[in-house]
């Protein structure tokens, strides 16, 4: 089995590695990591049983696939680390928002294989959904073993590279909108009445709910909707008041920012922050 290094131990390789672990495509002995966070390391050694160490020089020698999974402000300067380390046919996977294939195959030189990914939080529930594009060195072969590594924590689909800004805005950044209507949610509960615990619970649920009632009916979301909307009830009464308030037009307009912001991380890596 191919080694797989990670460069950057935060939520999302954590996430990859419990996913690979969990649908036992890697043992704990094929993969490694570097963070300069020692709780970071900690967590990496003792609840996944990785070798994790402060800094890249011990393990990228070693790897056969690097996993870049540090924030995009940070990317270029742990490029400039791994160049002179990375092995001459080692692959590249990149989960950095923002930050295009052509620039990690400039900064690496060598017509470095690169895969751009990404991913979304969901995955530390096996429930990811990961967007994968190829850059100008990397062959079929490559796109399969990066999918092989991201759906073992959730779903895979193959986009041009020129889609991953919306990608980023509608899954990548996508788990936190869900997060926000549920906490407003809640918020409204407790005016209308309800205890902080009576109406967190009732949103929560209902988001879990629903997610699930998506995932297994064949129904397209509009149709689900519209089988919960009684007409002139009270679920009418509450779409009525959103597209009133245009809320289709906030979530684009929203989204559409998302998308920017993307884009703007791609112009100036170096400088950028999520």
């Amino acid at each position: 089995m191919p080694i797989l290094a990670f460069i950057g131990a935060g939520n999302m390789a954590e996430a990859i590695a419990r996913g690979l672990l969990r649908a036992a495509v890697y043992q704990p002995a094929e993969m490694l990591a570097a963070d300069p966070s020692a709780d970071r390391q900690r967590l990496f050694s003792d609840e996944l049983g990785l070798r994790c160490v402060s800094g890249p020089e011990a393990i990228v020698p070693q790897a056969d696939i690097v996993i870049l999974a540090v924030k995009p402000f940070v990317l270029a300067d742990a490029l400039r680390q791994i160049k002179p380390l990375l092995k001459p046919g080692a692959l590249i996977i990149s989960i950095a928002a923002g930050i295009s294939a052509q620039f990690i195959e400039q900064a690496l030189g060598e017509n470095r294989r690169v895969i751009r990914v990404m991913p979304n939080t969901p995955m530390l529930a096996g429930k990811g959904m990961s967007a994968l594009a190829k850059g100008s060195f990397a062959a079929e072969h490559d796109l399969i073993v990066a999918e092989r590594i991201f759906a073992a924590a959730g779903k895979t689909v193959r986009v041009p590279e020129a889609a991953m800004d919306a990608v980023t805005a509608v899954s990548g950044s996508g788990p936190a909108y869900v997060f926000f209507l549920t906490e407003a949610m809640a918020q409204a509960g407790v005016t209308l009445g309800l205890t902080e615990l009576q109406a967190l619970q009732l949103a929560r649920e209902t988001v879990i709910g629903a997610a699930a009632l998506l995932e297994q009916s064949r129904d397209a979301p509009a149709e689900l909707r519209r089988k919960v909307t009684t007409p002139n009830g009270t679920t009418q009464a509450a779409i009525e008041s959103m597209q009133a308030q245009h809320f289709p037009a906030i979530i684009s307009q929203a989204l559409t920012a998302a998308a920017k912001r993307s884009k703007e991380l791609e112009q100036k890596p170096e400088a950028s922050s999520q």
